[in-house]
């Protein structure tokens, strides 16, 4: 006698990934819209607090193969950032700096106007200045941008994402060691974590060509021992409790200046990073309760609005000196508005190591689906402002 109960257990996932697939391909076709935003709905909807057709609870594999998507976009973020533009032009790192100091520093100032404790504020604030790579890179492959205000906007994404984890880290190092209250202690371990995730990445970036190169595997051939390199990378950084999102930058980074070229049908990996990218952005949703995202609304748009405006701030006074225009330099500060994926995962990572900081941080549930919605959507339009979005694709 078949088990209903476990057939649709089973069936969740991919029940859930075709309607998202569907939702995505009519929203993109019909309303213009990333197909992301079309997927973050899909996955908001049937989460178990809402329609309830997924599971309560997410699986380890989900996380896994979550967080793996989440990689390999990262490692096409690194793979496209060029360290000689960043020597060549230092007010980028200054630029990057700038305004995600500002965005902490605004986020933490509204958090406590708000009446939130200081630890879940300077949590709330690590969180805002990180803008998700993952949006960034989806929307960009699939308006085929490209110009100043879309490199720059890659190379901020991953700058932010770095300083990003080292603040969250520490904090969460306050947290863990608060009965020290050593800060020195949870700085240094955060540095440990971050020299260590970078090492790994590093290495696995110098190995892999040279592992290619000895068979003579092909450019177009690299696609599939990337991603078990990826998958490999990942598993390992978990186990290690290293940053996986260093680690990928790092692995990406060190793989372009290798010089090893990737064939141009291999831009987003493909058909599988299609698919994990769906997963990926049904998943983060999916994580997000229609009770937290309601009773956080208030300071959820207001640290959206605050975000917003810190980075445009800090991007746009150092926008003519860094060699972009001040309206570009606005565009900009409004095409980062993305960092669900980011804030999620991350908030995930740490559940999984027994910090369940999610319900401390509810203000984060508003803000992740409004962005992981109208974010996507809100850079497409800075890109298509800034002229870089080819006419056929406006």
């Amino acid at each position: 006698m078949f088990d209903l109960t476990l057939i649709s257990s089973e069936l969740a996932w991919p029940i859930s990934l075709l309607i998202a697939w569907f939702a995505g391909e009519y929203g993109y076709r019909w309303a213009k819209i990333p197909r992301i935003s079309s997927y973050a709905i899909v996955g908001f909807l049937l989460a178990s607090s809402q329609a309830g057709l997924l599971p309560i609870g997410q699986s380890n594999s989900v996380l896994l193969l979550s967080n793996v998507a989440f990689g390999l976009i990262l490692f096409e973020a690194g793979y496209r950032i060029n360290l000689r533009w960043l020597i060549h032009n230092p007010w980028i790192g200054v630029t990057s700096l700038t305004e995600a100091t500002l965005t902490f520093a605004a986020v933490y100032a509204l958090a406590s106007g708000f009446g939130v404790a200081s630890t879940n504020a300077l949590l709330l604030a690590s969180l805002s200045m990180a803008t998700s790579p993952a949006a960034i890179v989806r929307v960009i492959n699939e308006q085929r941008s490209a110009g100043q205000v879309s490199e720059r906007l890659l190379h901020l994404s991953a700058l932010n994402c770095v300083l990003a984890v080292f603040v969250f880290k520490i904090v969460v190092g306050l947290l863990v060691f608060e009965t020290t209250g050593n800060i020195w202690h949870a700085a240094s371990s955060s540095l440990l974590v971050l020299a260590a995730s970078a090492l790994l990445g590093g290495c696995l970036g110098l190995i892999m060509p040279l592992l290619l190169r000895g068979i003579k595997c092909p450019n177009q051939d690299n696609t599939l021992a990337f991603v078990i390199a990826l998958v490999l990378l990942v598993a390992l950084s978990e186990s290690l409790k290293l940053s996986a999102v260093l680690a990928t930058l790092t692995f990406g980074l060190v793989v372009r200046h290798r010089r090893l070229e990737f064939h141009p049908v291999q831009r987003g990996f493909g058909a599988l990073g299609d698919l994990l990218s769906l997963l990926l952005f049904v998943f983060i949703a999916s994580t997000l309760q229609w009770q937290h995202v309601i009773s956080g609304m208030g300071l959820g748009l207001a640290i959206i609005a605050t975000r917003m405006l810190a980075k445009m701030c800090g991007i746009s006074v150092f926008a003519h000196i860094s060699g972009i225009s001040w309206r570009k330099g606005m565009l900009l500060g409004i095409a980062m508005s993305p960092m669900s994926a980011f804030v999620i995962l991350m908030l995930e990572q740490t559940r999984h190591l027994g910090i369940n900081l999610a319900d401390q941080l509810i203000p984060l549930a508003s803000a992740a689906l409004i962005l992981e919605v109208f974010g996507p959507i809100i850079t497409k339009q800075a890109l298509i402002w800034s002229h870089e979005v080819p006419k056929n694709k406006e």
